[in-house]
């Protein structure tokens, strides 16, 4: 039974009748209590509006909605300083996912100038070395070159896929082309992107759409049994929208969500969203493939 709407009639009748301090801190606790039973600021509206209404028909004083309206927002402040506190907690993680970005960017160019450089270096070097060698020396150096260049390529891999240059120069469209390319030749799962995104949006929110797509691959080439996955990209006035499909064995979202494990990554998806004030909603049906649709607010 909901025992709180009485328990709220109660302290306001105490309140409009006595007023004191001590009534607005029992306010304060049923806002606390409010808020970790899980109530929405619309309902805990809805059960002010109805005491409200009641006291009202009882003829009280003149004053009574003003007096209501006090002890009301002493109830809110729970929600207002839980609101606050998580803005502050997106804006740190902003910051921080931006700065992972920077950093991520910063390790990948390194790995793919300099460690190149050194092996072009080490290139040179054997072939001088080749010169004064015997014919099976040499062919052994050969073998040696091949090895280098096989390093050279999986750094270049792990370069692209860290930061990828082609969405730092050409935006999110083109690098999520040559994702699904990579991603196609590598699983043998056939990938479609299409859509428009013109014009470009903010690095931050390209980055974030980015990884939620590389982890939505990743989740279908772990777990959903597919044939083909496409990615879809369209803008709306103020808003971004991506859906990604596949139609591979699905899966139970609530029993997911329910799970003490986060098997298909969909939390970190979520955060990366949350912080832009995206959402992440999810349709799965057993053996009728999942459905991503992903919606970002943007600015004009």
């Amino acid at each position: 039974m909901d025992r709180l709407p009485g328990e709220y009639e109660r302290a306001l009748g105490t309140y409009l009748q006595q007023g004191g301090e001590s009534s607005l801190k029992q306010a304060y606790e049923l806002g606390r209590r409010a808020l970790s039973e899980g109530r929405g600021i619309l309902d805990m509206i809805g059960v002010h509006q109805q005491v409200l209404e009641k006291i009202l028909i009882n003829g009280q004083k003149a004053d009574t909605v003003h007096q209501a309206g006090e002890f009301f927002a002493e109830l809110m402040s729970p929600f207002e300083m839980t609101h606050r506190a998580f803005g502050e907690a997106n804006d740190t993680l902003r910051r921080l996912n931006e700065s992972l970005e920077s950093e991520t960017r910063r390790i990948a160019r390194s790995l793919h100038d300099e460690s190149g450089q050194l092996l072009a270096a080490v290139h040179i070097q054997l072939r001088q070395m080749a010169r004064g060698l015997s014919t099976a020396a040499q062919s052994n150096l050969v073998e040696v070159e091949s090895l280098l260049e096989q390093v050279e390529q999986q750094l270049r891999n792990f370069s692209h896929e860290l930061r990828p240059t082609v969405l730092d120069d050409y935006g999110l469209l083109p690098a999520l082309q040559t994702l699904a390319e990579k991603f196609s030749k590598r699983f043998g799962l056939p990938v479609s992107v299409d859509g428009k995104v013109a014009p470009r949006l903010s690095k931050t929110i390209e980055a974030a759409m980015y990884r939620v797509a590389q982890e939505a691959l990743n989740n279908v080439a772990r777990h959903a049994k597919a044939s083909r996955v496409n990615i879809r990209l369209w803008r709306a006035p103020g808003e971004f929208h991506c859906c990604i499909r596949d139609d591979g064995v699905g899966f139970d979202p609530v029993a997911v969500a329910k799970g003490s494990r986060n098997t298909l990554g969909l939390l970190g998806m979520r955060e990366r969203l949350n912080v832009l004030g995206g959402t992440l909603r999810i349709e799965s049906t057993p053996q009728q493939g999942t459905e991503l649709k992903i919606l970002v607010p943007v600015e004009a």
